[in-house]
């Protein structure tokens, strides 16, 4: 079949979601299936779409909309309309749409799906009520935001084509309204999909989880492990407030842990972390190698002696647990509805969402690494081999293909 992924971000740009876009687009092609991946234009500076890439891609007009240029919008209209119905002339004809985004990509692709009249499958990926409230800029702002989607969404589509569960209300309305047009619903875990349900955006939600990469995985389990003295840990991931990275920082000065901190990524705090940094004298154990390529990603958590993941409530999968498990490498959890998916040992979870929690399970940790790897406790303290098949993505791409299937005998 013929899948056309409509989405927020282009896969090239930083992002769990980006990453799994690209890995679901890897292995269906393995099976024999055709994938189009239709996303704003990249702006970042040097970036050019590798050749293997080209023919998979229709870049949408596009403006930047953060400062280094890493992620843009596409205005949904017309004139998008027009570019995406030229990326695909020539192909062959199109069986399904696949919506990966919850703003601009979802309304384009519900817009594209309509005039080809296709089925959609429509995978939420975005906690969009947690996520916009927390870069509100004061109270309230967040409910004026909400109407602001649900104005727009109707703007670009007009009537909703569908029933809307009366418990739906703010985010969780706009979202409705959404999945109100989509053939079927997905979300990347268990958690996320029962939060979609509690709020009425859709009576059946699938769960269809991200995997990781087997090359990737098996490539960098190759790999030796580096020497060290102390316990390493490692955090990836966007550094903005819903991340969590300042308290993260905040934990490991009241901690006072002996370890080796890396934390991967860049984003608007990162100006604020580095001066919290200095601030509380962590320079000799707290480093920042900024963003790296996703294979250096990889190697830098199967290195790790623990992955630390700090946000709460917002993420609706939350893939580098599930990418360090399938490296051999467990999980410090704040959010227990991420532990509860990757359900794997060993693991740590913080009892609440206290800086203070935070710090109590970094020492305690942080601890019994040590005594690991100084052989006082002859326990493994990584994730068995035996664990990782689960997460692979060749695991997960025959449940997506059923989803396609199910769609598409919908339809008929």
């Amino acid at each position: 079949m013929h899948v056309l992924i409509v989405t927020d971000q282009h896969p090239e740009s930083l992002g769990g979601v980006q990453v799994a876009i690209r890995l679901q687009r890897k292995f269906l092609e393995r099976l024999g299936h055709r994938v189009t991946i239709a996303a704003p234009a990249l702006h970042r500076a040097g970036y050019e779409t590798a050749a293997p890439d080209r023919a998979a891609y229709i870049d949408l007009p596009s403006r930047a909309i953060t400062r280094d240029r890493e992620y843009g919008i596409s205005w949904p209209g017309a004139r998008t309309d027009r570019a995406l119905a030229r990326g695909l002339r020539g192909l062959p004809p199109v069986d399904l749409v696949h919506i990966q985004g919850d703003f601009w990509g979802a309304l384009t692709g519900l817009r594209a799906a309509r005039g080809l009249r296709l089925p959609v499958v429509h995978t939420m990926h975005n906690h969009v009520d947690e996520g916009t409230r927390a870069v509100a800029p004061v109270p309230g702002a967040a409910r004026v935001a909400f109407v602001g989607l649900r104005a727009w969404r109707g703007l670009t589509l007009g009537r909703v084509r569908g029933t809307i569960d009366d418990r739906s209300r703010g985010a969780w309305r706009y979202l409705a309204e959404l999945a109100a047009q989509a053939d079927l619903v997905t979300a990347p875990s268990a958690h996320f999909a029962q939060t979609l349900q509690a709020h009425g955006v859709a009576g059946s939600v699938l769960v269809t989880p991200n995997g990781v990469d087997d090359d990737a995985i098996a490539a960098v389990r190759a790999q030796p492990r580096s020497e060290r003295r102390r316990p390493k840990l490692v955090w990836l991931g966007r550094m903005s407030q819903e991340k969590r990275v300042l308290e993260f920082v905040e934990a490991i000065g009241r901690s006072g842990i002996d370890a080796d901190i890396a934390l991967h990524g860049a984003g608007l705090l990162l100006p604020k972390i580095e001066r919290r940094i200095e601030e509380l004298g962590l320079g000799d154990r707290v480093t920042i190698p900024g963003p790296v390529p996703y294979a250096e990603a990889l190697a830098a958590m199967r290195d790790a002696d623990a992955l630390v993941q700090t946000s709460v409530g917002f993420e609706t999968q939350g893939l580098t647990p599930f990418e360090a498990a399938a490296l051999g490498t467990p999980t410090i959890f704040c959010d227990a509805g991420i532990a509860d998916d990757v359900a794997v040992t060993p693991e740590w979870r913080v009892a609440d969402a206290s800086v203070v929690a935070l710090a109590e399970t970094l020492t305690c940790a942080v601890g019994e690494l040590a005594a690991a790897l100084h052989g006082r406790d002859t326990v493994s303290l990584r994730v068995p081999e035996a664990a990782a098949s689960r997460f692979l993505q060749s695991a997960r791409v025959a449940e997506l293909v059923t989803v396609y299937e199910r769609a598409l005998k919908a339809r008929r």
